[in-house]
Parts: structure tokens; sequence; C-alpha cells
């Protein structure tokens, strides 16, 4: 499970021209899943995500919690996270897992956020969406479990 984070002071997706989910300040996680993944990644990753302290305390320094901002989660599933380009010139996708595997674990990844406190939106799995993120700092974490 590949997880990319992006402190934000917002973020929107959209489908078809049609909005879909909007945060204010929080994290905008795209997320890629592999055919090895299970609840295991889940609860480790939203765990970390969910007490990762990259939002600035009242001194300025990265010392709170999106839980400590009372901040937001937008997870947007994102398969291209398990792109291959070691050969030729068009990626490879064939290490992200198959839709019947990754959408479940997408939303149990939502829903395993949201019970650790932080409100929780996703997109839409398998469409074509347009992704606003308002990236802050910037700061952008990559995560692996």
């Amino acid at each position: 499970m590949r997880a990319l984070i992006q402190r934000v002071s917002c973020g929107r997706v959209s489908v078809e021209e049609r909005p879909l989910a909007e945060i204010g300040l929080g994290l905008v996680i795209l997320l890629g899943i592999s055919p090895d993944d299970g609840e295991e990644q889940v609860d480790y990753l939203t765990h970390k995500i969910a007490n990762l302290r990259i939002f600035e305390d009242d001194q300025g320094k990265i010392n709170r919690s999106v839980l400590d901002v009372d901040g937001e989660a937008l997870v947007i599933s994102q398969f291209t996270l398990y792109a291959d380009t070691r050969k030729g010139r068009r990626p490879s996708f064939t290490r992200a897992a198959k839709p019947e595997v990754a959408d479940p674990l997408v939303n149990a990844f939502a829903e395993k956020l949201s019970s650790e406190g932080v409100p929780t939106k996703t997109g839409q799995f398998g469409a074509h969406m347009l992704v606003e993120i308002h990236n802050d700092g910037p700061v952008t974490i990559w995560m692996e479990r």
C-alpha cells in the first residue's frame, strides 16, 4: 500500500464536472493498492497518517497532527502510484491491485481513518476525477507499507 500525503489548505474532487467531495484544512491522500495488501496495511497506515505531525504549532514548528488541528482528509484511489517505468516509455501497472481487490481496501482505509477521528471523504473509485489540491507548504510525504 502506498500513500502520497499532501498537507492542504483545501482539496476538492469532481467527476464529470460534478463536485463530489471537498475538504478544508487537512490532508489529500492519494492511495495506491497492491495485490498483496490487506487489513494489516490499512491499520498501520491509517494510524500512522492520523498521528503524523506535519502541521505547524503556535511557534511555527511542524509538530501537530491532522487530529490536533481538527483537519479533514480526502482519500483518492490512484493505481498509478504503482507505475513501473523501468522499461520503455509506457508505464506498466501490473503491480497495482485489480479493482475487485483495491476498491474494498480503499473503502476500508477511508472508514478506518474516520474511526481514528479524522473526518474523511473520498473520490469515486474507477472514475476519471479532477482533483484540486491546494498543497500548503508545500508538504508532501510518501508512505508505504
